[in-house]
């Protein structure tokens, strides 16, 4: 393999970014039937393939005579890096934007066996197939329009990098507020059931407030708030004074819920869409519930009365 200049390095980074989403994105519309635009990115690029790809040539370079040390060479570097790229990303957004758990011999969701063998086979046609030709055309590019267009692609990715990385910060400081309201709503619900004197069933009602979602779960508190109001107009020397006002206080916080929830919609913008849109598959075990709301929110299957 040639030593390439750092503008070299920067445009095979790019050039496989790009690849790789159109490697990913046809894959996913594919098996998903309808069109996909992958990625962490707004654009059409993948930063993990470039990295791949670059980690693929760099990792073999030493074993580029040995086929089997080239097979785990990048079997191992791309686990490694695919393993710390999935921790790190999962540890800032709280979200898993890909998941292995259902594959057998995977490692806490982020790596698995299978991925493993197949990134081997994949630097192998990397480094003897696909790289070859790609590093002839690239090496054939006059210095300066490759300087020129490695510049342009540079600004427009960091762009779209840094807004991207804004909005999966912000995501998930929304889904944290949506899991907090969740919580007090069902602290809300758990006490209304106190005042209609369903404590036999509070147990399993907890056991079904963990599966509901934030709108489900708003809809019945509305409906024990129903209960109450006729409850007081058929029995009002059932309630004294003092348990009015708390339900007029649960009544106001509740209102003050509801109208965050209606919020939602307005904070998801273009790269936060995006994030949730092109990556279908993306997961939280701290945000689980509220995540699959959010992600009925962003495709504008959740309808505006359930909000």
């Amino acid at each position: 393999m040639i030593h390439y200049n750092v503008v070299q390095w920067l445009f095979f980074f790019y050039l496989y970014c790009f690849l790789g989403w159109c490697f990913e994105s046809t894959y996913v519309s594919v098996k998903s039937k309808k069109l996909v635009n992958r990625g962490f990115m707004g654009g059409p690029f993948l930063p993990l393939y470039g990295s791949g790809a670059i980690m693929m040539l760099v990792v073999s370079a030493p074993f580029r005579d040995n086929l089997l040390l080239t097979y785990l060479a990048g079997v191992a570097g791309a686990t490694a890096l695919e393993y710390i790229t999935g921790v790190t990303m999962e540890a800032l957004f709280k979200v898993r934007y890909w998941d292995y758990s259902d594959q057998r011999f995977n490692y806490k969701g982020h790596i698995c066996l299978s991925s493993s063998v197949a990134w081997g086979f994949l630097t192998i046609l990397m480094t003897r197939v696909i790289h070859r030709p790609i590093e002839q055309l690239v090496l054939a590019i006059p210095s300066l329009a490759l300087l020129c267009l490695t510049a342009v692609l540079t600004i427009y990715i960091a762009v779209d990098f840094t807004l991207a990385f804004k909005a999966a910060l912000e995501l998930r400081d929304i889904l944290a507020r949506m899991q907090r309201i969740k919580d007090e709503v069902e602290r809300l619900q758990r006490r209304l059931d106190v005042i209609i004197a369903f404590n036999n069933a509070e147990k399993e009602q907890k056991r079904l407030e963990n599966e509901m979602s934030l709108s489900e779960l708003s809809q019945s508190v509305r409906q024990r708030f129903a209960s109450l109001k006729e409850n007081i107009q058929n029995m009002p020397s059932a309630y004294g004074e003092g348990i009015r006002e708390e339900i007029a206080e649960l009544r106001g916080r509740f209102s003050n819920y509801v109208e965050v929830q209606k919020g939602y919609k307005e904070m998801l913008g273009f790269y936060k869409r995006a994030l949730i849109r092109n990556n279908p598959t993306m997961v939280s075990g701290k945000f689980k519930n509220v995540l699959e709301e959010l992600k009925r929110i962003a495709s504008g299957e959740q309808r505006d009365d359930e909000e």
